[in-house]
């Protein structure tokens, strides 16, 4: 029976179970949090990213969600610097040029600061620089995506959460925890 895992990664935690970096390193990684064995992210999350990230031990399913063919909307709570106008959420609605070729086109909504768990450590704070937080889906997944594109319309990522994948969703699980789905 396919096994699907969903896991609140904590900021700082890498999405791998084994640490292959500088030797010595002590970075967190899956294993710290998740002891089955045979199951495997389906996709990637930052280090310095947070939120919801699927394990699997079924590979169809895991390549059916990581997939960007397939076309799996994920939708993150990014906290951005600045106060972005209505050109540049339509921008992001439109799609925006990166470096690696045009983004499809976002969802894109200013939301009220959502009540999330602390983040240690915690989002540098400017008094003399407001931010405000946007609901972002994307149904593609290239490295680092939603950074660079907040980035490329003005308005630097301060944090970044994945809140939901497809159906699935991180209601109910608090940072290092998981369950089944």
């Amino acid at each position: 029976m396919t096994r699907l895992i969903l896991f609140n990664k904590p900021f700082g935690v890498l999405s791998q179970f084994t640490d292959r970096g500088t030797a010595g390193s002590a970075r967190a990684t899956l294993s710290d949090h998740i002891d089955i064995p045979k199951v495997y992210p389906a996709g990637r999350l930052d280090r310095d990213s947070e939120g919801l990230l699927l394990l699997t031990d079924d590979g169809k399913l895991q390549a059916r969600i990581a997939n960007p063919r397939f076309k799996t909307e994920k939708t993150y709570l990014v906290q951005v610097e600045g106060l972005p106008d209505e050109a540049a959420l339509a921008a992001l609605r439109q799609g925006v040029t990166l470096k690696d070729g045009p983004t499809r086109p976002a969802k894109v909504a200013r939301i009220e600061a959502p009540e999330l768990w602390v983040r240690n450590p915690p989002v540098r704070y400017r008094k003399s620089v407001p931010d405000c937080w946007l609901s972002i889906t994307i149904s593609e997944g290239r490295n680092r995506q939603v950074r660079r594109m907040t980035a490329h319309i003005g308005h630097p990522t301060l944090r970044l959460v994945r809140w939901r994948i497809g159906e699935w969703s991180l209601d109910g699980i608090a940072p290092g925890s998981w369950r089944d789905a």
